[in-house]
């Protein structure tokens, strides 16, 4: 009977992984719409590329050389392809069954691997309309091969850092990812932003900030709502199981957190841009429900709804303030990815400890200081590389004319945007 138990929740866990990690995948064509919202028409097709290309090399870098680094265990997931359920059902019966999490291994990869997509998406929007997409791709392949990897490792995975000490006996905790992917995504980010430069036009020589909206908001509107959806499976499949009343609860709560932190994130968001500008702003309600999100991801399970809402609150309203001081240090990001899953990826690191007391603010700080540093630095390297070799930005005239032409040679919308 203990047997029966066992295998129908080893069922029940390796498909609720497959689910999350299925909604997480999404959340790429949210990524997609957003950016492409949110940048001019001219740039539409490249920013598209980017999205559907990075996908595709986080799964075959990670597959080839990223979960071996993360997790340990052979290269092209060999360890995995010898995993044996007959041994562990058999182990299982003679051990006395004992509730702990237990799935398939390979659901565990595809849920790894979709968190990977979704912190080198996060770059793709920064560095947006004015990067070489080779150059972009092949930093993407060092990313999520590499960088990504070792300091997931010494987080989730458990390992020391660089030998020296492990993140979680500092009392570091990331229940999803507020910094193990969205600060490490931010921090590639930033150093790409920083080598690359402004977009033209974007600051006057006298200081001035020239808005440069984007061609459709519609777009980015419905890239928000997808993302905020495949959220859901985002924070939920980080509980790690489902098939018992206990995690099953912990479930529920981790989306309802997640939902109210989202919505008090966007209106938050949209009431500091009223006070601020007098209009209600949408880019900035798009970005609140970002931050929201972000902010409530570091833990999810252990506030109350009312604290994930004030959570939510205060994050929709610091992303606001943190565009606006981006701009004002003439740091070019044009969806406000930076901010969002960077500064806020840091608040919801250091909110952790409000509600779950076996993490620290000093080991919060310590290990968001450890992610940005090593992600930061591993990332300028890689970035100065391919500047000095391959150049990382297109040439003026190929940024006036729009990389869509220059880098893909087709445009998105022909009839109205025609440059030839």
């Amino acid at each position: 009977m203990e047997n029966q138990i066992f295998e129908l929740q080893y069922a029940i866990d390796t498909f609720y992984f497959l689910i999350c990690g299925a909604l997480v995948m999404w959340m790429a064509a949210g990524f997609s719409l957003l950016e492409s919202g949110l940048v001019r028409s001219k740039n539409t097709v490249e920013i598209l590329t980017k999205n559907v290309a990075l996908y595709a090399v986080a799964c075959i870098m990670y597959l080839a050389t990223g979960y071996a680094l993360m997790y340990g265990g052979g290269w092209f997931l060999q360890g995995i392809e010898a995993f044996n359920l007959g041994e562990v059902l058999t182990a299982s019966a003679e051990n006395g069954f004992d509730g702990d999490s237990v799935y398939s291994p390979a659901s565990d990869f595809f849920f790894q691997v979709v968190f990977v997509a979704t912190a080198m998406s996060i770059v793709s929007g920064a560095v947006a309309e004015r990067m070489k997409l080779w150059s972009f791709l092949v930093f993407a392949m060092f990313m999520t091969g590499v960088i990504y990897p070792l300091e997931g490792s010494w987080t989730w995975g458990g390992n020391d850092v660089f030998g020296m000490f492990n993140l979680g006996d500092l009392g570091f905790s990331d229940f999803a990812g507020s910094g193990i992917v969205h600060l490490a995504g931010a921090a590639a980010a930033l150093a790409g932003v920083l080598l690359l430069g402004a977009r033209k036009g974007k600051y006057t020589k006298d200081g001035q900030i020239i808005a440069i909206p984007g061609a459709n908001l519609p777009l980015a509107t419905l890239g928000m709502f997808i993302l905020w959806m495949g959220w859901f499976g985002f924070n939920g499949g980080s509980v790690l199981k489902l098939a018992d009343a206990s995690n099953a609860h912990s479930v529920a709560m981790v989306f309802l957190n997640t939902n109210a932190a989202a919505a008090a994130g966007l209106v938050g968001a949209l009431l500091t841009a009223r006070a601020l500008f007098g209009k209600a702003d949408l880019t900035m309600a798009l970005n609140g429900a970002l931050a929201g999100l972000v902010a409530i991801t570091a833990e999810p399970s252990t506030p109350t709804a009312l604290q994930a809402s004030l959570f939510g609150l205060i994050a929709g309203v610091i992303v606001v303030f943190s565009i606006i001081g981006m701009d004002r240090l003439k740091i070019d990001d044009p969806v406000g990815a930076i901010s969002v899953h960077g500064v806020i990826g840091l608040f919801g690191l250091l909110l952790v400890p409000v509600t779950n007391d076996s993490s620290s603010f000093t080991g919060q700080l310590a290990g968001a200081a450890t992610i940005f540093a090593w992600v930061f630095g591993a990332s300028l390297v890689v970035w100065f590389a391919l500047k000095l070799t391959m150049g990382i930005r297109v040439a003026e005239e190929e940024e006036y004319e729009g990389l869509d032409i220059g880098e893909c040679g087709i445009e998105a919308y022909p009839e109205f945007t025609s440059s030839t």
